[in-house]
């Protein structure tokens, strides 16, 4: 899977993890040159607070583009720091 936004390919892998329809990178696998802590946090019942990384590239920014749950509730262990993307990033195979 790739996660592609303004032309450059932000993170790779074959090892997601789909939850909600939602494919997590693993941290890894994220080009951390395009990420930029964001101050915004949501709240999901069952997987706990998520926290946000705002896209930045070639001088575009895609605010809150990214999300991850570092600290997840028991039911979402499995993705914890796990990336995953929305907002017009393009995640395809």
């Amino acid at each position: 899977m790739k996660a592609i936004w303004n032309g450059a390919v932000i993170a790779e892998s074959d090892q997601t993890i789909v939850v909600e329809g939602n494919h997590y990178f693993p941290p890894d696998s994220v080009k951390g040159e395009y990420l930029r802590e964001s101050s915004t946090h949501t709240i999901c019942p069952w997987k706990g607070t998520a926290s946000y990384y705002t896209l930045e590239v070639d001088g575009k920014t895609n605010p809150d583009a990214a999300w991850y749950y570092p600290d997840p509730k028991p039911a979402a262990a499995n993705i914890k720091g796990y990336i995953a993307f929305w907002r017009g990033v393009q995640v395809q195979a």
